[in-house]
């Protein structure tokens, strides 16, 4: 696979070279700038397609290699799934498309390849969408393979000019979305390191290299977390000889004094179930328990490059599950930083004893507008929901209304639960206030409710994202183990309704 992948924008050139590519339509032949390089293959479209079964589907690709009447080496005509007459193809569409002709040009191992979007109704926003889904879907996690499996000879590097009426303006464009790429290609990278690489201290190193890009960092230790009375925090990484961190990232894009607007992340960097201890079978994705965290540092890296007009706070707590014979026991009653006490009831129902000090913190200390925590909480909403969609928990009906709307314009989607007294009771216990479960039967609704004793009245959202976070299947504009789910959605909820 080509390590290098160079986009660039250009005018359409009289004589294009190397990967041709054009667009059609369903039941259509290549339409507005695609009309012109068809015209000069003097092949009949009709006979042509009909031939080869090409009916403009999505994902569907007519090639030609060696077209007469053309300079380039190969014409690629692929299906846009459109038909006349249809509405512009949303974001995601045009997202999904750029990641399917990046498939296509890595089969064929292309080394420059023009496209022609010039005149088919690409606006610089969604020539944009189009060039990250090429990079998202060129991202390969292979670092640890001496030899990578997809490595069969292709070129070192891919370079791909699209050709489009404006450049500037899609120049432009394609920066902007870029920040959010890279804030996902973070969080993938985070999620797919191996634990014995990525433990708390070497999370919170990587979070603290945001400074660069104009970030407030502070790293709070083991000791200054005892001095804040994070009790619940703190137990989870008992068993581990690896020190807890907390990482506090702050983003000051919009007006001085005004409230931010938070995200908080669960970092279990590698999640054993402690004493209670989970099954092997499957144990190694539990390297990516700390999906939520992952989430928020990404978020945050796309705030700062961008440069978004917002002010935001992003809280991470990284910690280690492990058994030990100085681990948390069931049985155990714990103090959190709010004051609140804590039975133990299971040693692996840890994500929301550190959500529990970290949502307090958060609430306390800066005050923000609104309070949205990512966690790979429980098992129980992939049950739910698969992997589609992530679990939306909040006391805030407009804050879920947004988030919603969010999840739909950026293809992240989430699906809102429900919450109630009756839930509450479950995790009432009988020697402490609370108990940190319910037990099997709606255990993504009661760990939420759980969470819901530490925000106090901040309108706040908890996503569950145990489904949709990690070892997720293929798509489009993913064929890594991790989505790094949670950025587009959050930035597009911080675009749309926070920024100044």
């Amino acid at each position: 696979m080509p390590r290098e992948l160079v986009i660039k924008t250009a005018p359409m050139p009289a004589r294009p070279t190397g990967t041709l590519v054009i667009y059609a339509a369903e039941g259509a032949a290549p339409a507005d700038g695609g009309t012109a390089v068809w015209a000069a293959t003097g092949l009949d479209w009709a006979e042509v397609s009909e031939a080869a079964g090409f009916k403009g589907k999505q994902g569907q690709a007519l090639d030609i290699v060696k077209p007469a009447g053309l300079e380039a080496s190969r014409l690629l005509v692929l299906g846009s799934g459109m038909t006349n007459g249809d509405a512009p193809a949303s974001a995601t569409a045009w997202a999904d498309r750029g990641g399917s002709l990046m498939g296509k040009l890595l089969a064929l191992k292309a080394e420059a390849a023009a496209v022609v979007l010039d005149g088919i109704d690409a606006t610089p926003q969604l020539v944009a969408e189009l060039a990250a889904g090429l990079r998202l879907r060129h991202y390969r996690f292979d670092r640890y393979k001496t030899k990578p499996k997809d490595d069969n000879g292709g070129p070192d590097s891919l370079t791909i000019t699209l050709h489009v009426s404006d450049p500037a303006a899609a120049d432009a464009a394609i920066a902007e979305r870029g920040a959010v790429v890279e804030g996902t290609l973070l969080a993938r990278e985070l999620v797919n390191e191996p634990p014995n690489v990525l433990g708390p201290v070497e999370f919170a190193e990587r979070a603290g290299r945001l400074a660069d890009l104009g970030v407030e960092i502070e790293i709070l230790k083991p000791s200054d977390l005892e001095k804040l009375g994070m009790g619940a925090l703190l137990a989870v990484a008992r068993g581990s000889h690896r020190p807890a961190r907390l990482v506090v990232m702050q983003w000051q894009g919009g007006k001085k004094k005004e409230a931010p607007i938070a995200f908080v992340g669960k970092g279990v960097v590698f999640d054993s179930g402690g004493i209670s201890i989970k099954p092997a079978g499957s144990m190694e994705d539990m390297k990516g328990d700390m999906a939520g965290a992952a989430a928020v540092t990404g978020l945050m890296h796309a705030l700062a490059a961008r440069k978004a007009r917002v002010n935001a706070v992003g809280i991470i707590g990284l910690v280690e599950n492990m058994p030990d014979g100085n681990a948390m026991r069931p049985g155990d009653i714990l103090t959190a930083m709010s004051g609140r006490t804590i039975e133990v009831v299971n040693t692996d129902a840890e994500g929301r004893l550190v959500l529990a000090d970290a949502l307090w913190y958060a609430q306390d200390r800066f005050k923000p507008k609104a309070m949205i925590n990512l966690a790979t909480l429980t098992g129980a909403i992939l049950v739910a929901l698969g992997q589609d969609h992530a679990g939306l928990f909040s006391n805030d009906n407009d804050l879920s209304e947004r988030l919603a709307k969010a999840g739909l314009a950026s293809g992240e989607k989430v699906w809102r639960m429900p919450m109630g007294p009756a839930y509450e009771k479950m995790i009432e216990s009988r020697f402490a206030d609370i108990k940190n479960t319910g037990g099997r039967h709606a255990g993504s609704i009661t760990a939420a409710q759980f969470l819901k004793h530490f925000v106090n009245d901040v309108p706040w959202a908890h996503l569950d994202i145990a489904g949709a976070g990690m070892a997720t299947n293929s798509n489009e504009i993913n064929v890594s183990w991790a989505p790094g789910f949670g950025v587009a959605l959050l930035d597009r909820l911080v675009r749309d309704n926070y920024e100044a």
